[in-house]
């Protein structure tokens, strides 16, 4: 490992994938305090970035000028004029990161990649003999890869919200104001398997509702905005912000919540980066893979044992 240089950490997507690297690279930058991070994802990212003042954030866009072969040349070039390197941590590990990696590789830049765990995950989800055992948390998976570039640290407990949230400040949207009790819900997901039926959802809101408890709901923009607009529409003391606010508004109003009720999906991750009590809903996926919030209690996740399950990661 080259000794002085910045550290380079890519990570492309998922968004739920990324925000697990905050915790990641806050301890790292506890633990290394003279540090410098560049950063590279989607632009999506920039804000779960923008309060530390140790890291770059580099955006990569896939569509527009670093698509395709000639655009992680490109991405190549951006990187190496922001300066030198000690190493490279791809925490994302595919074709796009490992080529980006090679290209650093061949300049004598070391790399270090993740290791996914792969085989164990193969075994948690295959349809016979499941071998059911928690696994190794993505989180340390994360810290795993700085430890062989010999910037080891230990995942130690660590309140972010700070970083995203100040006690004092104005709430994102007026409905944040309201007396009562504030739940969050965040039904949807990435995939549609770990998404809440939305009957189950509407049953929820009126027994919340029925009891005066104002309701927030969170989604994403287009076709779950106009869904949740509508829910929200048949309820008096619900609201919904999908698709409303900014990232750090967004996290500012799960800030102001009492509890987030969401899926195995970003939003648990991003409620966390606040401190925020999450109570998940696992269906088709199962906590023991590896992707449950930053320091959740285990017993904070609702479980629906499928036959299938867990089906898959």
């Amino acid at each position: 490992m080259k000794k002085g240089g910045k550290i380079l950490v890519v990570r492309f997507s998922a968004f739920g994938d990324v925000a697990m690297t905050v915790p990641v690279i806050a301890g790292f930058l506890k633990a290394y305090p003279e540090a410098e991070v560049v950063f590279v994802s989607r632009p999506f990212a920039a804000k779960l970035y923008e309060p530390f003042s140790q890291v770059h954030f580099v955006s990569f866009n896939p569509k527009g000028e670093h698509k395709g072969l000639a655009g992680i040349f490109r991405l190549f070039r951006e990187l190496r004029s922001i300066g030198s390197y000690s190493f490279v941590a791809d925490l994302h590990n595919v074709l796009r990161s490992r080529i980006l990696g090679l290209l650093f590789s061949l300049s004598g830049i070391p790399v270090y990649r993740i290791d996914k765990g792969r085989t164990e995950k193969d075994e948690l989800v295959r349809q016979t003999n499941k071998r059911l055992r928690p696994l190794k948390s993505t989180f340390q998976r994360y810290c795993d890869v700085f430890g062989a570039a010999g910037k080891a640290f230990d995942l130690q407990p660590l309140s972010l919200r700070g970083y995203f949230f100040i006690e004092s400040s104005q709430p994102p949207h007026a409905s944040l104001g309201l007396a009562g009790p504030h739940i969050g819900i965040a039904p949807f997901a990435g995939h549609k398997w770990k998404a809440w039926p939305l009957e189950k959802v509407e049953q929820l809101i009126d027994l919340l509702d029925e009891r005066g408890f104002q309701v927030y709901l969170f989604g994403g923009r287009g076709t779950e905005a106009e869904v949740l607009e509508d829910l929200a529409g048949r309820f008096v003391n619900v609201h919904s912000l999908a698709g409303r606010l900014s990232i750090d508004d967004e996290l500012k109003a799960m800030a102001m919540l009492d509890v987030m009720i969401s899926m195995d999906s970003a939003n648990m991750h991003l409620a966390r980066l606040v401190n925020t009590p999450v109570l998940s809903i696992w269906g088709a996926t199962h906590p023991y893979a590896g992707f449950y919030g930053w320091q959740l209690p285990e017993d904070w996740a609702v479980q629906v044992d499928l036959t299938c399950r867990p089906c898959s990661v």
